[in-house]
């Protein structure tokens, strides 16, 4: 009877050890596969839920970025911004939408458009507009004067535009037409300025 209790005591720590064992192999495997890198993982970037118009960033910024040039992939993070730019100002002032507008204009700029839906206002005309998108943009030309940024990019897009009067009858646009528009707007940032956002300073008359 004894042998027999012995031998079962055994044979039950026997079964814990093995069981303790299987265990830690099966920790170690996991954690050898969970949690090893191959390189491949999706990076996880941040959306953009407001369209904000900044200075590129690198990810890295391994050194000191070159103010002086636009050019690379730095110019076409630009362009990019500068498109979205251009879509939100102008849609903006066709709403009237003066908050978006302020975030975008230089001081002088918004005043100047400030006015003009003030006076759109009074004379009760409705402006509809669609922005059908930007076919072409480029730099015209860009500089850096002392602590201050310039680019001027020319924007070739194609929108919807028409003006009503207060008896809702069509003063300008057609409503089913198509039309192409070329601007040259001038952007600006102060390099001091703790605010990356690039704002529109001068639209050049073509």
């Amino acid at each position: 009877m004894y042998i027999y209790q012995t031998m079962s005591n055994s044979f039950g720590y026997l079964d814990i050890i093995l069981l303790g064992m299987i265990a830690g192999f099966i920790i170690l495997r996991l954690r050898s596969i969970l949690g090893r890198k191959t390189g491949h993982e999706s990076k996880v970037y941040p959306n953009f839920a407001e369209k904000k118009f900044s200075i590129p960033k690198n990810e890295a910024e391994p050194s000191k970025q070159n103010l002086e040039v636009l050019e690379g992939k730095d110019k076409k993070e630009f362009l990019r911004g500068a498109e979205i730019a251009y879509e939100s100002v102008l849609t903006s002032f066709a709403t009237g939408d003066l908050i978006k507008l302020k975030a975008l204009l230089s001081p002088n700029m918004f005043s100047n458009f400030s006015d003009a839906i003030k006076a759109r206002n009074k004379e009760n005309i409705k402006s509809e507009f669609t922005f059908i998108g930007v076919k072409e943009s480029s730099v015209e030309r860009y500089e850096k004067i002392k602590d201050n940024l310039f680019a001027t990019v020319k924007f070739v897009a194609e929108v919807i535009s028409v003006k009503r009067d207060k008896e809702n009858k069509i003063i300008e646009g057609n409503p089913d037409k198509i039309k192409f528009v070329t601007d040259s707007w001038k952007f600006t940032k102060n390099i001091n300025n703790k605010s990356p956002n690039w704002y529109l300073s001068e639209i050049i008359s073509q």
